[in-house]
């Protein structure tokens, strides 16, 4: 039986059309995870709408926000999230930093950034873990309570969205094999292995909003 990961293909509809055309708009083909949350559009969307809300008064980067989801993904054994994001990272810094958060070698990190990186896999890990200690690192970094709070809602609904595309069997985009940097690849050696299917062809520096 054809599928989606561990599912069969959901009915099309035009909102699941919608997603797929906005893949293709942006990284000329459809995203693994797309054809996945075909099944409930609006859910991802939602998310992808809360993220975006719960950082838009304190304006996280791209690099922040690579720095947060590839921490967390790789501590989850997320290889969709952590190849995506870890690109995107690599994109607007280096591809050793990306590497290296991807390993939890944070050198390249400055204080602000290693404080981040260090709360996201806390909370990936254990969040009933985590003490007022934890949080006073972040604070000591600069971090505003209304900022350390954004950020951890950020997390947290990355960590939803992984854990669906994880549990439900999605493999990574066989267009990451070509598009992520080498530095990347070697780096994830955890979680689902990249699609075997026939690669697309994707844009350079496009990751779309995985």
């Amino acid at each position: 039986m054809s599928g989606i990961g561990f599912l069969s293909i959901p009915d099309q509809t035009a909102e699941a059309q919608s997603l797929f055309d906005d893949d293709v708009s942006e990284l000329g083909y459809v995203m693994n995870s797309s054809r996945l949350w075909a099944y409930q559009p609006g859910t991802v969307t939602g998310i992808f709408d809360l993220t975006r809300e719960a950082t838009s008064a304190n304006r996280l980067s791209v690099r922040q926000r690579g720095i947060l989801v590839s921490a967390c993904a790789s501590t989850l054994g997320d290889s969709y999230c952590s190849l995506a994001w870890g690109s995107k990272l690599a994109h607007v810094s280096d591809a050793q930093t990306a590497s290296g958060v991807l390993r939890g070698q944070d050198d390249a990190l400055s204080p602000a950034e290693l404080a981040m990186a260090v709360w996201a896999r806390k909370v990936a890990r254990d969040p009933n873990r985590t003490s007022a200690a934890d949080v006073q690192e972040l604070r000591d970094a600069g971090f505003s309570d209304s900022q350390i709070f954004a950020i951890t809602v950020f997390v947290a609904l990355r960590i939803a969205f992984s854990t669906v595309n994880d549990a439900l069997g999605v493999c990574p985009d066989a267009a990451l094999r070509s598009t992520a940097p080498q530095e990347v690849l070697d780096a994830v050696t955890f979680g689902r292995p990249i699609d075997n299917s026939v690669e697309t062809t994707a844009r350079s520096g496009d990751f779309g909003e995985l």
